[in-house]
Protein backbone atom coordinates (compact mmCIF):
# COMPACT_ATOMS: atom_id res chain seq x y z
CA UNK A 1 0.00 0.00 0.00
CA UNK A 2 1.37 3.52 -1.11
CA UNK A 3 -0.29 5.52 1.24
CA UNK A 4 1.22 8.74 -0.11
CA UNK A 5 0.39 8.49 -3.25
CA UNK A 6 -3.15 7.53 -2.06
CA UNK A 7 -3.85 10.71 0.04
CA UNK A 8 -2.11 12.42 -2.70
CA UNK A 9 -4.56 11.28 -5.35
CA UNK A 10 -7.67 11.98 -2.47
CA UNK A 11 -6.02 15.81 -2.07
CA UNK A 12 -5.65 16.22 -5.87
CA UNK A 13 -9.87 14.86 -6.17
CA UNK A 14 -10.83 17.32 -3.90
CA UNK A 15 -8.97 20.34 -4.57
CA UNK A 16 -10.78 21.93 -7.40
CA UNK A 17 -14.01 22.92 -4.50
CA UNK A 18 -11.04 24.30 -2.33
CA UNK A 19 -9.36 26.69 -4.50
CA UNK A 20 -13.12 28.06 -5.40
CA UNK A 21 -13.59 28.16 -1.70
CA UNK A 22 -9.79 30.14 -1.75
CA UNK A 23 -11.01 32.24 -4.17
CA UNK A 24 -14.75 33.34 -2.61
CA UNK A 25 -12.62 34.33 0.67
CA UNK A 26 -10.40 36.35 -1.09
CA UNK A 27 -13.83 38.10 -2.45
CA UNK A 28 -15.29 38.67 0.99
CA UNK A 29 -12.03 39.81 3.28
CA UNK A 30 -12.94 40.04 7.02
CA UNK A 31 -11.14 41.18 9.65
CA UNK A 32 -9.86 40.09 13.30
CA UNK A 33 -13.46 38.66 14.66
CA UNK A 34 -15.85 40.01 11.95
CA UNK A 35 -15.23 36.76 9.70
CA UNK A 36 -19.20 36.19 9.19
CA UNK A 37 -19.60 35.47 5.71
CA UNK A 38 -15.98 33.75 5.38
CA UNK A 39 -16.61 31.65 8.73
CA UNK A 40 -20.42 31.01 6.52
CA UNK A 41 -18.63 29.59 3.63
CA UNK A 42 -15.74 27.29 5.74
CA UNK A 43 -19.03 25.77 7.43
CA UNK A 44 -21.04 25.28 4.28
CA UNK A 45 -18.43 23.19 2.48
CA UNK A 46 -17.54 20.95 5.66
CA UNK A 47 -21.14 20.48 5.73
CA UNK A 48 -21.33 19.58 1.99
CA UNK A 49 -18.18 17.13 2.57
CA UNK A 50 -19.67 15.47 5.30
CA UNK A 51 -17.96 16.44 8.09
CA UNK A 52 -19.87 17.06 11.53
CA UNK A 53 -20.01 20.28 12.11
CA UNK A 54 -19.47 21.94 15.73
CA UNK A 55 -20.32 25.76 15.62
CA UNK A 56 -19.53 28.82 18.11
CA UNK A 57 -16.31 27.26 19.29
CA UNK A 58 -15.06 28.30 22.84
CA UNK A 59 -18.15 30.69 22.24
CA UNK A 60 -16.44 32.61 19.26
CA UNK A 61 -18.98 32.72 16.63
CA UNK A 62 -16.22 32.84 13.85
CA UNK A 63 -14.70 29.11 14.98
CA UNK A 64 -15.74 26.39 13.72
CA UNK A 65 -14.84 22.92 14.02
CA UNK A 66 -15.66 19.89 11.18
CA UNK A 67 -14.69 16.19 12.42
CA UNK A 68 -14.60 12.71 10.30
CA UNK A 69 -13.44 9.42 11.27
CA UNK A 70 -14.27 7.22 14.58
CA UNK A 71 -11.90 5.84 17.02
CA UNK A 72 -7.98 6.13 17.10
CA UNK A 73 -5.57 9.29 17.31
CA UNK A 74 -6.99 12.70 16.65
CA UNK A 75 -5.41 14.85 13.93
CA UNK A 76 -6.35 18.28 13.76
CA UNK A 77 -5.58 20.14 11.15
CA UNK A 78 -5.47 24.77 11.75
CA UNK A 79 -6.87 26.56 9.14
CA UNK A 80 -7.59 30.87 9.18
CA UNK A 81 -9.55 32.99 6.92
CA UNK A 82 -9.08 36.74 8.79
CA UNK A 83 -7.97 39.91 6.76
CA UNK A 84 -6.26 42.91 7.47
CA UNK A 85 -7.27 46.55 7.25
CA UNK A 86 -6.13 49.04 4.63
CA UNK A 87 -5.27 46.50 2.23
CA UNK A 88 -7.74 46.27 -0.38
CA UNK A 89 -6.20 45.42 -3.99
CA UNK A 90 -7.29 43.65 -7.44
CA UNK A 91 -5.99 40.39 -7.99
CA UNK A 92 -3.79 39.78 -10.85
CA UNK A 93 -1.99 42.44 -11.42
CA UNK A 94 1.35 43.90 -10.27
CA UNK A 95 0.21 47.49 -9.69
CA UNK A 96 -1.47 49.50 -6.65
CA UNK A 97 -5.13 49.36 -7.74
CA UNK A 98 -7.12 49.09 -4.69
CA UNK A 99 -10.74 47.49 -5.02
CA UNK A 100 -12.18 49.43 -2.32
CA UNK A 101 -10.28 52.59 -1.24
CA UNK A 102 -9.23 51.91 2.78
CA UNK A 103 -10.64 48.61 2.52
CA UNK A 104 -10.00 45.27 3.81
CA UNK A 105 -7.72 42.43 1.97
CA UNK A 106 -5.97 39.21 2.04
CA UNK A 107 -2.44 40.50 2.68
CA UNK A 108 -1.27 37.57 4.69
CA UNK A 109 -2.88 34.64 2.49
CA UNK A 110 -5.02 33.61 4.71
CA UNK A 111 -8.10 32.91 2.11
CA UNK A 112 -5.32 30.48 0.86
CA UNK A 113 -4.46 29.47 4.73
CA UNK A 114 -7.73 27.86 5.41
CA UNK A 115 -8.58 26.83 2.14
CA UNK A 116 -5.44 24.22 1.93
CA UNK A 117 -6.13 23.21 5.48
CA UNK A 118 -9.57 22.16 4.57
CA UNK A 119 -8.30 20.62 1.72
CA UNK A 120 -6.16 18.60 3.64
CA UNK A 121 -8.35 17.71 5.96
CA UNK A 122 -10.86 16.51 3.07
CA UNK A 123 -8.09 14.41 1.70
CA UNK A 124 -7.07 12.92 5.22
CA UNK A 125 -10.90 11.96 5.60
CA UNK A 126 -12.03 10.53 2.58
CA UNK A 127 -8.54 8.55 3.12
CA UNK A 128 -9.85 7.25 6.27
CA UNK A 129 -12.79 6.29 4.72
CA UNK A 130 -11.07 4.46 1.68
CA UNK A 131 -9.16 2.31 3.81
CA UNK A 132 -11.38 1.62 6.83
CA UNK A 133 -8.80 2.17 9.75
CA UNK A 134 -9.22 3.82 12.70
CA UNK A 135 -8.78 7.88 13.36
CA UNK A 136 -10.48 11.02 13.28
CA UNK A 137 -9.21 14.40 11.58
CA UNK A 138 -10.54 17.55 12.17
CA UNK A 139 -10.37 20.56 10.72
CA UNK A 140 -10.34 24.22 12.99
CA UNK A 141 -11.58 27.04 11.40
CA UNK A 142 -9.46 29.66 13.35
CA UNK A 143 -10.27 33.65 13.34
CA UNK A 144 -8.56 36.46 14.49
CA UNK A 145 -5.43 35.63 14.18
CA UNK A 146 -4.09 38.81 13.11
CA UNK A 147 -4.07 40.19 16.63
CA UNK A 148 -7.45 38.89 18.01
CA UNK A 149 -5.25 35.60 19.60
CA UNK A 150 -8.32 33.52 18.82
CA UNK A 151 -6.32 29.63 19.01
CA UNK A 152 -5.37 31.08 22.71
CA UNK A 153 -9.29 31.52 23.67
CA UNK A 154 -9.93 27.83 22.34
CA UNK A 155 -7.60 26.43 23.68
CA UNK A 156 -8.04 27.96 27.19
CA UNK A 157 -11.52 26.70 26.60
CA UNK A 158 -10.30 23.18 25.99
CA UNK A 159 -11.18 22.94 22.29
CA UNK A 160 -7.69 20.98 21.54
CA UNK A 161 -7.61 18.69 25.15
CA UNK A 162 -8.24 15.28 23.53
CA UNK A 163 -6.07 16.37 20.00
CA UNK A 164 -2.91 14.31 19.30
CA UNK A 165 -1.37 16.02 17.34
CA UNK A 166 -1.77 19.65 15.09
CA UNK A 167 -0.55 20.59 11.28
CA UNK A 168 -0.78 24.03 9.78
CA UNK A 169 1.27 26.35 7.47
CA UNK A 170 1.68 29.93 5.99
CA UNK A 171 2.46 31.51 2.78
CA UNK A 172 5.77 32.24 2.23
CA UNK A 173 8.71 32.88 -0.06
CA UNK A 174 9.98 29.15 0.20
CA UNK A 175 9.08 25.54 0.94
CA UNK A 176 10.19 24.71 4.01
CA UNK A 177 9.38 23.78 7.79
CA UNK A 178 7.76 26.66 9.61
CA UNK A 179 10.46 26.80 12.10
CA UNK A 180 8.99 26.84 15.88
CA UNK A 181 10.20 30.28 16.74
CA UNK A 182 8.37 33.10 17.62
CA UNK A 183 7.59 35.73 20.11
CA UNK A 184 5.00 35.59 23.06
CA UNK A 185 2.69 38.39 22.74
CA UNK A 186 0.42 40.74 25.13
CA UNK A 187 -1.68 43.46 23.83
CA UNK A 188 -3.13 45.82 26.19
CA UNK A 189 -4.78 49.02 26.29
CA UNK A 190 -3.85 51.31 29.04
CA UNK A 191 -6.96 53.78 29.38
CA UNK A 192 -5.51 57.53 31.55
CA UNK A 193 -8.46 59.55 32.66
CA UNK A 194 -7.98 63.39 33.61
CA UNK A 195 -10.10 66.56 34.00
CA UNK A 196 -11.03 68.82 31.58
CA UNK A 197 -10.57 72.23 31.92
CA UNK A 198 -10.40 75.29 29.66
CA UNK A 199 -7.15 75.08 28.43
CA UNK A 200 -5.74 78.91 28.63
CA UNK A 201 -8.52 80.52 31.43
CA UNK A 202 -8.00 77.98 33.83
CA UNK A 203 -5.43 75.33 32.77
CA UNK A 204 -4.47 75.09 36.21
CA UNK A 205 -7.53 72.94 36.75
CA UNK A 206 -6.69 70.84 34.17
CA UNK A 207 -5.52 67.02 34.36
CA UNK A 208 -4.62 65.89 30.93
CA UNK A 209 -4.79 62.10 30.39
CA UNK A 210 -3.18 62.76 27.01
CA UNK A 211 -0.22 64.11 28.50
CA UNK A 212 -0.47 60.83 30.48
CA UNK A 213 -0.17 58.88 27.04
CA UNK A 214 2.49 60.93 25.93
CA UNK A 215 4.52 60.64 29.15
CA UNK A 216 3.99 57.04 29.06
CA UNK A 217 5.61 56.76 26.09
CA UNK A 218 8.64 58.30 26.37
CA UNK A 219 9.14 56.20 29.49
CA UNK A 220 8.65 53.30 27.64
CA UNK A 221 11.20 54.57 25.21
CA UNK A 222 13.54 54.55 27.39
CA UNK A 223 12.91 51.22 28.78
CA UNK A 224 13.52 49.61 25.02
CA UNK A 225 17.61 50.21 25.95
CA UNK A 226 17.17 47.94 28.60
CA UNK A 227 15.43 44.95 27.56
CA UNK A 228 16.32 41.88 26.05
CA UNK A 229 17.50 42.27 22.31
CA UNK A 230 14.49 40.23 21.38
CA UNK A 231 11.79 41.65 22.62
CA UNK A 232 9.62 44.45 20.58
CA UNK A 233 7.25 46.89 21.83
CA UNK A 234 4.94 48.80 19.37
CA UNK A 235 2.30 50.89 20.01
CA UNK A 236 -1.11 52.72 18.55
CA UNK A 237 -2.84 55.89 19.86
CA UNK A 238 -6.69 54.71 19.84
CA UNK A 239 -7.88 57.71 21.74
CA UNK A 240 -6.75 61.39 21.56
CA UNK A 241 -9.36 62.57 24.05
CA UNK A 242 -10.54 65.18 21.47
CA UNK A 243 -10.16 67.60 18.26
CA UNK A 244 -9.94 70.64 20.72
CA UNK A 245 -6.61 72.17 21.41
CA UNK A 246 -8.18 74.29 23.96
CA UNK A 247 -9.87 71.93 25.89
CA UNK A 248 -7.93 69.61 28.22
CA UNK A 249 -7.95 66.30 27.53
CA UNK A 250 -10.30 64.46 30.10
CA UNK A 251 -9.72 60.90 28.24
CA UNK A 252 -7.41 59.01 25.86
CA UNK A 253 -6.46 55.43 24.99
CA UNK A 254 -3.19 53.79 24.05
CA UNK A 255 -2.77 50.51 22.84
CA UNK A 256 0.41 47.97 23.20
CA UNK A 257 1.85 45.22 21.86
CA UNK A 258 4.39 43.98 24.13
CA UNK A 259 6.44 40.36 22.77
CA UNK A 260 9.03 38.64 24.31
CA UNK A 261 10.97 35.19 23.39
CA UNK A 262 8.92 33.25 25.97
CA UNK A 263 6.23 33.75 27.94
CA UNK A 264 7.92 34.18 31.33
CA UNK A 265 9.98 37.31 29.92
CA UNK A 266 6.44 38.43 28.24
CA UNK A 267 4.99 38.62 31.23
CA UNK A 268 8.17 40.31 33.19
CA UNK A 269 8.01 43.43 30.52
CA UNK A 270 4.16 43.56 30.45
CA UNK A 271 4.73 44.26 34.32
CA UNK A 272 7.43 47.51 33.35
CA UNK A 273 5.15 48.71 31.23
CA UNK A 274 2.18 48.81 33.48
CA UNK A 275 4.48 50.33 35.97
CA UNK A 276 5.52 52.95 33.49
CA UNK A 277 1.94 53.53 32.51
CA UNK A 278 1.28 53.84 36.57
CA UNK A 279 4.19 56.30 36.63
CA UNK A 280 2.88 58.90 34.02
CA UNK A 281 -0.60 58.83 35.74
CA UNK A 282 0.89 59.51 39.15
CA UNK A 283 2.96 62.66 37.50
CA UNK A 284 -0.15 63.86 35.69
CA UNK A 285 -2.26 63.11 38.51
CA UNK A 286 -4.71 61.02 36.11
CA UNK A 287 -6.15 57.89 36.93
CA UNK A 288 -5.06 54.63 35.11
CA UNK A 289 -6.99 51.66 33.86
CA UNK A 290 -4.95 48.44 32.32
CA UNK A 291 -7.56 46.50 30.14
CA UNK A 292 -5.73 43.57 28.43
CA UNK A 293 -7.00 42.65 24.79
CA UNK A 294 -5.57 39.32 23.83
CA UNK A 295 -2.00 37.32 24.22
CA UNK A 296 0.01 34.48 22.83
CA UNK A 297 2.75 32.56 23.82
CA UNK A 298 5.81 31.44 21.95
CA UNK A 299 5.95 28.46 19.44
CA UNK A 300 7.14 24.92 21.21
CA UNK A 301 8.92 23.08 18.33
CA UNK A 302 8.51 19.11 17.69
CA UNK A 303 11.49 17.24 16.35
CA UNK A 304 9.58 14.14 15.29
CA UNK A 305 7.05 15.99 13.68
CA UNK A 306 9.57 18.58 11.54
CA UNK A 307 11.29 15.20 10.54
CA UNK A 308 8.06 13.37 9.42
CA UNK A 309 6.74 16.79 7.75
CA UNK A 310 9.93 17.55 5.96
CA UNK A 311 10.35 14.15 4.50
CA UNK A 312 6.98 14.87 2.72
CA UNK A 313 8.30 18.30 1.26
CA UNK A 314 11.53 16.53 -0.18
CA UNK A 315 9.22 13.62 -2.01
CA UNK A 316 6.73 16.16 -3.07
CA UNK A 317 9.52 18.69 -4.07
CA UNK A 318 8.40 22.65 -4.40
CA UNK A 319 5.45 23.46 -6.54
CA UNK A 320 4.88 22.47 -10.26
CA UNK A 321 5.48 26.32 -11.16
CA UNK A 322 5.10 26.77 -14.74
CA UNK A 323 6.92 30.13 -16.86
CA UNK A 324 3.97 31.77 -16.79
CA UNK A 325 3.45 31.65 -12.94
CA UNK A 326 7.20 33.06 -13.26
CA UNK A 327 6.37 35.90 -15.65
CA UNK A 328 3.73 37.01 -12.98
CA UNK A 329 5.85 36.51 -10.08
CA UNK A 330 8.67 38.86 -12.13
CA UNK A 331 5.98 41.32 -12.47
CA UNK A 332 5.28 41.53 -8.88
CA UNK A 333 9.17 41.11 -7.87
CA UNK A 334 9.52 44.35 -10.19
CA UNK A 335 7.60 46.55 -7.66
CA UNK A 336 9.95 45.96 -4.84
CA UNK A 337 12.59 47.10 -3.36
CA UNK A 338 15.73 45.58 -3.55
CA UNK A 339 16.21 45.08 0.13
CA UNK A 340 12.73 43.33 0.18
CA UNK A 341 14.12 41.20 -2.80
CA UNK A 342 17.10 39.95 -0.86
CA UNK A 343 15.16 39.73 2.84
CA UNK A 344 13.88 36.16 2.82
CA UNK A 345 17.30 35.08 1.31
CA UNK A 346 19.35 36.60 3.77
CA UNK A 347 16.74 34.87 6.30
CA UNK A 348 18.34 31.40 4.98
CA UNK A 349 21.65 32.48 4.81
CA UNK A 350 21.82 32.15 1.47
CA UNK A 351 22.95 34.96 -1.48
CA UNK A 352 20.32 36.24 -3.14
CA UNK A 353 19.38 35.03 -6.73
CA UNK A 354 16.82 36.48 -9.01
CA UNK A 355 14.77 33.03 -9.28
CA UNK A 356 10.64 34.45 -9.34
CA UNK A 357 9.20 31.77 -7.33
CA UNK A 358 11.22 29.12 -5.33
CA UNK A 359 12.41 25.60 -7.36
CA UNK A 360 14.00 23.95 -3.90
CA UNK A 361 13.31 22.53 -0.64
CA UNK A 362 14.84 24.32 2.18
CA UNK A 363 16.90 21.87 4.38
CA UNK A 364 15.15 21.28 7.93
CA UNK A 365 18.52 22.28 9.77
CA UNK A 366 19.33 25.70 7.19
CA UNK A 367 20.79 28.23 9.47
CA UNK A 368 18.87 31.01 9.25
CA UNK A 369 19.11 34.50 10.63
CA UNK A 370 15.42 34.58 11.90
CA UNK A 371 13.03 37.78 11.74
CA UNK A 372 10.14 37.32 14.17
CA UNK A 373 6.66 37.73 14.87
CA UNK A 374 4.19 36.23 16.86
CA UNK A 375 1.20 33.42 16.34
CA UNK A 376 -1.43 31.84 18.06
CA UNK A 377 -0.56 28.63 16.98
CA UNK A 378 2.08 29.36 19.50
CA UNK A 379 -0.51 28.20 22.19
CA UNK A 380 -1.69 25.14 20.17
CA UNK A 381 1.93 24.04 20.07
CA UNK A 382 2.04 24.15 23.96
CA UNK A 383 -1.42 22.15 24.29
CA UNK A 384 -0.42 19.68 21.71
CA UNK A 385 2.45 18.57 19.38
CA UNK A 386 2.29 20.89 16.65
CA UNK A 387 4.45 21.24 13.11
CA UNK A 388 3.80 24.11 10.22
CA UNK A 389 5.16 24.20 6.67
CA UNK A 390 5.62 27.11 4.59
CA UNK A 391 4.47 27.46 1.17
CA UNK A 392 6.05 29.05 -1.56
CA UNK A 393 2.24 31.28 -2.63
CA UNK A 394 4.01 34.23 -2.76
CA UNK A 395 7.07 35.81 -4.97
CA UNK A 396 9.93 35.34 -3.40
CA UNK A 397 10.50 38.30 -1.33
CA UNK A 398 7.31 39.49 -1.40
CA UNK A 399 6.72 40.85 2.21
CA UNK A 400 3.77 39.66 3.73
CA UNK A 401 1.21 42.14 5.07
CA UNK A 402 1.34 44.25 1.71
CA UNK A 403 -1.40 44.36 -1.27
CA UNK A 404 1.21 42.51 -3.56
CA UNK A 405 0.60 39.47 -0.93
CA UNK A 406 -3.55 40.60 -2.24
CA UNK A 407 -2.88 40.76 -5.84
CA UNK A 408 -1.64 36.90 -5.47
CA UNK A 409 -4.13 35.73 -3.65
CA UNK A 410 -6.06 34.20 -6.34
CA UNK A 411 -3.13 33.69 -8.90
CA UNK A 412 -2.61 30.49 -10.70
CA UNK A 413 1.04 30.11 -8.58
CA UNK A 414 -1.01 30.46 -5.11
CA UNK A 415 -3.34 28.02 -5.80
CA UNK A 416 -0.66 25.48 -7.05
CA UNK A 417 1.12 26.34 -3.68
CA UNK A 418 -2.07 25.23 -1.68
CA UNK A 419 -2.60 22.00 -3.41
CA UNK A 420 1.05 21.53 -2.56
CA UNK A 421 0.93 21.83 1.02
CA UNK A 422 -2.08 20.27 1.91
CA UNK A 423 -0.36 17.28 0.04
CA UNK A 424 2.01 17.53 2.49
CA UNK A 425 -0.48 18.02 5.77
CA UNK A 426 -2.62 15.42 4.71
CA UNK A 427 0.63 12.93 4.28
CA UNK A 428 2.17 14.08 7.57
CA UNK A 429 -1.78 13.17 8.92
CA UNK A 430 -1.13 9.50 7.35
CA UNK A 431 2.52 9.07 8.83
CA UNK A 432 0.79 9.30 12.57
CA UNK A 433 -2.21 7.60 12.09
CA UNK A 434 0.12 4.51 10.84
CA UNK A 435 2.68 4.61 12.84
CA UNK A 436 2.37 4.56 16.22
CA UNK A 437 6.06 4.38 17.32
CA UNK A 438 5.93 7.38 15.72
CA UNK A 439 3.31 9.03 17.58
CA UNK A 440 4.85 7.97 20.80
CA UNK A 441 8.10 9.84 19.62
CA UNK A 442 5.95 13.35 18.62
CA UNK A 443 4.35 12.62 22.01
CA UNK A 444 7.93 11.92 24.25
CA UNK A 445 9.10 15.21 22.53
CA UNK A 446 6.01 17.16 23.65
CA UNK A 447 6.07 16.14 27.11
CA UNK A 448 10.01 16.96 27.46
CA UNK A 449 9.54 20.33 26.63
CA UNK A 450 6.77 20.97 28.55
CA UNK A 451 7.63 19.07 31.71
CA UNK A 452 10.43 21.25 32.31
CA UNK A 453 8.24 24.14 31.57
CA UNK A 454 4.37 23.40 31.88
CA UNK A 455 2.20 25.47 29.99
CA UNK A 456 0.26 28.37 31.46
CA UNK A 457 -2.16 30.58 29.46
CA UNK A 458 -1.31 33.84 29.24
CA UNK A 459 -4.64 34.97 29.15
CA UNK A 460 -5.36 36.38 32.40
CA UNK A 461 -8.45 34.36 33.88
CA UNK A 462 -11.81 36.50 32.78
CA UNK A 463 -10.94 38.09 29.99
CA UNK A 464 -12.88 37.16 26.95
CA UNK A 465 -12.19 36.91 23.13
CA UNK A 466 -12.36 40.77 22.34
CA UNK A 467 -15.40 40.22 19.63
CA UNK A 468 -15.74 43.93 19.11
CA UNK A 469 -12.15 44.97 18.91
CA UNK A 470 -12.17 45.56 14.91
CA UNK A 471 -15.83 47.25 14.83
CA UNK A 472 -14.72 50.84 15.70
Amino acid sequence: MDNRRDIWRQVDAAKERLIALADRVWGMPEVCYTEERSCAEHTRELRDQGFRVTENVANIPTAVMGEAGEGGPVIAILGEYDALPGLSQEAGIAEHRPIEEGGHGHGCGHNLLGSAAMLAAVGLKNWLAEQGIPGRVRYYGCPAEEGGAAKAFMVRDGAFDDVDVAISWHPNSFWEIFPPVSLANTRADFVFFGRTSHASASPHLGRSALDAVELMSVGVNYMREHMPSDARVHYAVLDTGGIAPNVVQSHARVRYSIRAGELNGMRELVERVRKIAEGAALMTETRMEMKIISAVSNLLGNRPLEETLQSMLEELGPPPFDEADREFAREIRATLSEEDRAAPWKVIGREPSDAPLADFTVPLDQPRNLMIGSTDVGDVSWAVPTVQAHAPSIAIGTPLHTWQVVAQGKSAHAHKAMVHVAKAMAGTGVAVLTDPDLLARVKADHKARTTKTPYVSPIPEGVQPPLDMSRG
